[in-house]
């Protein structure tokens, strides 16, 4: 009762239409009043018989609103009459959503049923908490993947990228951080995702243990650009709910890049000039705006650590969005192809990924230790070409000669099978092992 009080209360009183007056490939022009015409604002458009279409305020014209729309306009007619809704879009999370794949409307996708509505409307694109007025990190999370608990351990509440190219494997290594790391809920967003992945990675790779604990949004990469940019802001709002509910939220985000040519198709399509390897302004304007919202809550709320994956373009990783987006996280995992093409998955490149929270993790001993290894790691890497033409001397220099004994041991430690979870504890443990004793 309460909650359907809440939902009359925030009703809109009056009705406002409009008309189509014109359609320019993915541009909507309409007129209608200006009370209802603005920006964020949603329209349907529904006649009896004709083109059924949700669209949304992107621009204006002068007088006239640019829209564009969440459905196929094929069919639609100039002077269709469409009705303005000013608010703009919100979702109404609750308890019931975990277990649930829905779309970025929230309507669901996985055939249990439809889904019920909690009593607040959290907006879909909410303002991150008051820097000065959040927590600061919270303690060590167990992620589950060797690699990362050695050399680039996470605080909860922190935000770390994972770039790589298509195909090297970052899907995978999302989906072993979804199963294994420690978290009260997880909230999933696959944006532009191909339509066979998401099902496998609901029923393959959660499973029903991760599923019970999980919201999946999806909208694949067939969806219209609108559709794609709000799966990405329902997911930060469905994160926002439970963290306020004072849980520790996990958010994966596969993946930021196409949130981002989401955002330049709606951008060019409006109007704005394009920059940056053809990326509009408002590219770079919405990254912060959305990265931003997840970490940790205020005072009295709980946090949400925030992994995005950026699908680097060309392998090139200082490309415009992976560039950017490295400078908001605290930190970035680079998978390397080189190194997926040897078979060694996951296909983290050690030496080219960090935490800016380490110095504050690790525990007395473990610092030194991923110290030995990264350095034992870089100077095989320096000298691997050396070492495979067979043009390097056994005895020449007793650090090399240590990194060629230790590489292969290395290489396997670094390499673990998605179905094998390993806690903080047995990396280390396992890493002062290959190095021979455990400095502290």
């Amino acid at each position: 009762m309460d909650r359907l009080i809440a939902s009359i209360s925030e009703l809109e009183t009056r009705r406002f239409a409009g008309r189509i007056s014109a359609v320019n490939g993915l541009l909507v022009e309409a007129e209608g009043p200006r009370a209802a015409l603005t920006l964020g604002a949603r329209a349907t458009l529904g006649e009896p018989g004709g083109v059924q279409s949700d669209l949304e305020v992107v621009g204006f014209r002068g007088e006239t609103a640019l829209m564009m729309a969440y459905d196929d306009l094929t069919g639609v007619r100039p002077g269709a009459r469409t009705m303005i809704d000013p608010q703009g879009g919100a979702v109404r999370p609750c308890r019931a959503w975990l277990g649930r794949v829905m779309d970025s409307f929230a309507r669901p996708r996985d055939g249990r049923g439809a889904l019920p509505e909690g009593q607040i409307a959290y907006p879909l694109k909410g303002r991150p908490p008051c820097a000065h007025a959040r927590q600061r990190l919270g303690e060590r999370l167990d992620l589950g993947v060797r690699a990362m608990n050695a050399f680039t351990p996470m605080r909860r509440g922190q935000r770390l990228g994972v770039f790589a190219g298509s195909g090297v494997g970052k899907s995978v290594l999302m989906s072993m951080l979804a199963r294994d790391a420690e978290a009260d809920v997880i909230v999933i967003g696959l944006i532009g995702e191909r339509g066979r992945e998401a099902r496998e990675f609901v029923e393959d790779t959660l499973g029903e243990e991760g599923r019970a604990r999980s919201v999946v949004i999806t909208e694949t990469g067939d969806a219209p650009a609108l559709a794609r940019r709000r799966a990405a802001y329902a997911t930060l709002a469905t994160a926002e709910y439970f963290r306020d509910q004072g849980l520790n939220v996990l958010c994966l985000m596969d993946s930021v890049t196409r949130f981002a040519l989401a955002q330049r198709e709606i951008g060019l399509a409006a109007g704005e000039p394009p920059t940056t390897r053809g990326y509009t302004p408002s590219v770079f304007a919405e990254l912060p705006a959305l990265l931003e919202r997840a970490g940790p809550g205020p005072e009295g709320s709980g946090s949400i650590t925030g992994l995005f994956t950026v699908l680097v373009d060309g392998d090139d990783h200082n490309e415009p969005i992976a560039d950017a987006v490295r400078g908001i996280l605290d930190g970035h995992i680079v998978m390397s192809r080189a190194i997926a093409e040897r078979g060694r998955f996951p296909a983290i490149d050690v030496l080219k990924s960090i935490s800016r929270t380490a110095p504050e993790v690790y525990a007395p001993g473990e610092a030194p230790l991923a110290k030995q290894a990264r350095a034992l790691l870089a100077t095989y890497a320096d000298m691997e070409e050396l070492i495979r033409l067979g043009a390097y001397a056994q005895g020449t220099n007793p650090e090399v000669d240590r990194a060629i004994a230790v590489n292969e041991p290395l290489e396997a430690f670094l390499a673990q099978g998605k179905d094998e979870a390993a806690s903080v504890e047995d990396s280390f443990a396992a890493l002062a092992g290959i190095l021979g004793e455990m400095e502290g």
